[in-house]
């Protein structure tokens, strides 16, 4: 797959930091710390939200590849330092000398990766998957879209994202009161957003390899968030009730122009953007950490036995979509950088 704009992350949900590598940032960019800490922010917000996030309190630090308020061409690089490592120093330490079985667990939690992670990685102790594989990590992420949507912004592309649903609620009035019986039940709820995004160029993406269709580079970006269960664009996800006589987009001349009344197709055909907007939906699954403990099994002894709960939210939908908003803008990114390659601006 063919990268430009590419990053990688590194940090576990209570360790000292989070922290991001971003390559291919072409110099004389500004970067906004203002605008980053803010988006982190965001990501923070929602109705649902639980305990962690009063702990929290996400800022930036950037300490490679800007000076003076623009990037230099070089790699940047992110850190957000995890407040809470102060009550977790010798659990999460790196030495050897500091092993301690303190906040280890062993019962499985349904919906989560301790399973299959523990597995696959030879783990007996769940903690050490729990770590990395946590929405914890999302917050470096949302950094690193944030610095993505910048250079975005330069090029006069926009972005929004909504909620569509929460449990059975279509307003935020009864988004609200679904969260709070969830809550009361020791329960969690799911829910559908949408992410948009305005004003991009004609042909981004390719239509002559399976890994270079923007759509499915979305797609991929989006489902790996954790507790995603399912991506479409624009009408997608209704597109087996309707013929093809009305679901396809009919286009039309507008000042010389290719004009559209519709956009089923959500802005992408043939793995290529079009030209409309880029619509994105996705469904968050409720959060698998429960008060309300579930059975499973303990793998230390192999008995039936309840969850472990680990401090969580009720509801995270609101969060997820800003997640979403990151991740779809690195892809756009990516996709900016290969058609209109720069190395300052």
């Amino acid at each position: 797959m063919l990268e430009k704009f590419r990053f990688l992350t590194a940090g576990e949900s209570h360790g000292k930091c989070l922290m991001a590598i971003i390559e291919g940032l072409p110099s004389g960019l500004e970067i906004d710390l203002e605008f980053i800490n803010s988006e982190l922010k965001r990501r923070q917000q929602g109705y649902g939200r639980g305990g962690r996030m009063r702990i929290e309190s996400d800022c930036v630090e950037i300490t490679s590849g800007v000076r003076f308020g623009k990037t230099l061409g070089s790699p940047v690089t992110l850190v957000i330092y995890n407040k809470d490592f102060e009550n977790w120093q010798k659990i999460m330490s790196s030495r050897a000398e500091d092993e301690t079985d303190e906040k280890s667990f062993t019962a499985y939690r349904p919906g989560h990766a301790d399973y299959a992670g523990s597995v696959k990685y030879n783990q007996k102790d769940l903690r050490n998957i729990l770590e990395r594989s946590s929405a914890r990590k999302t917050a470096i992420e949302v950094a690193v879209g944030s610095v993505a949507k910048l250079l975005l912004k330069h090029y006069g592309i926009s972005w929004s994202s909504d909620i569509i649903q929460i449990g059975d609620g279509k307003t935020e009035e009864e988004f609200h009161s679904e969260i709070d019986k969830a809550k009361e039940a020791g329960d969690t709820l799911g829910g559908k957003f949408q992410v948009c995004f305005n004003n991009l160029p004609v042909g981004l993406g390719s239509h002559v390899h399976w890994d270079r269709a923007l759509d499915g580079k979305i797609a991929q970006a989006v489902m790996s968030i954790p507790a995603v269960k399912s991506v479409s664009f624009g009408s997608g996800e209704d597109a087996y009730k309707i013929p093809g006589s009305q679901f396809h987009d009919e286009m039309f001349l507008k000042d010389g122009k290719v004009n559209r009344k519709t956009n089923n197709a959500g802005g992408v055909e043939g793995g290529m953007t079009n030209g409309e907007a880029l619509v994105v939906k996705a469904v968050m699954k409720p959060i698998p950490t429960l008060k309300k403990s579930l059975n499973t099994v303990d793998s230390s002894n192999m008995t039936e036995t309840t969850a472990h709960f680990e401090r969580s939210d009720t509801c995270a939908v609101e969060a997820c979509s800003v997640v979403a908003e990151a991740r779809i803008a690195c892809v756009l990114a990516n996709e900016m950088m290969l058609n209109f390659p720069c190395d300052y601006i």
